[in-house]
């Protein structure tokens, strides 16, 4: 919730922000639930189907630009993937869980990287917000489609059809940046 305060704190009220992040952390949370009870296997999905129902909810709700609170949420779900991965490592010693917590580390320091120097990119030329978090967003599921075609065992993985899931979302992310590279 700091993250996604910090992100957001100079453009919109505390209720706004807070209450967003409230939905987004409540669907993460149903999402989970649901998974537990349902479809364990798909515990993933179902928290980022939750998570960004919240954010949906709280960007209709409060009138938030969509790719601000995009990114706030984003950076705030790779840091508490992070922390699921790196509990899970810590608890059953699987190496594809620290690795999972190494990927969401790396992807979070290329975040802060973009974040700090996507303005000075001259195919950039519009230079709007969203860029850091489309990026990622979209490397992160590139990644998962092409570790999933190799059937890993991984905690979050579904088997083929992770795959194609995570092939669309990361496909939507490129050509939501590719959109937002192209409009001025």
């Amino acid at each position: 919730m700091f993250l996604f305060w910090r992100r957001l704190k100079e453009d919109y009220t505390q209720n706004q922000i807070f209450t967003t992040a409230f939905y987004t952390l409540l669907g993460f949370s149903l999402g989970s639930i649901v998974s537990d009870n349902f479809a364990p296997d798909w515990w993933f999905w179902t928290s980022f189907l939750g998570g960004s129902l919240g954010i949906f909810v709280g960007t209709i709700r409060f009138n938030l630009r969509v790719f601000e609170a995009l990114e706030a949420g984003i950076l705030s779900s790779l840091i508490l993937y992070g922390f699921v991965f790196f509990y899970n490592w810590i608890n059953t010693n699987k190496v594809t869980s620290g690795l999972g917590a190494l990927a969401t580390s790396v992807l979070l320091i290329i975040f802060v990287f973009l974040d700090r120097r996507y303005k000075t990119f001259s195919w950039y030329k519009s230079g709007k917000v969203g860029f850091s978090g489309m990026t990622v967003l979209g490397s992160l599921f590139l990644v998962r489609a092409i570790i999933a075609t190799r059937d890993v065992g991984v905690l979050s993985f579904v088997g083929n059809k992770d795959v194609v899931l995570s092939a669309i979302v990361s496909f939507v992310s490129f050509l939501i940046l590719f959109n937002l590279a192209r409009s001025s």
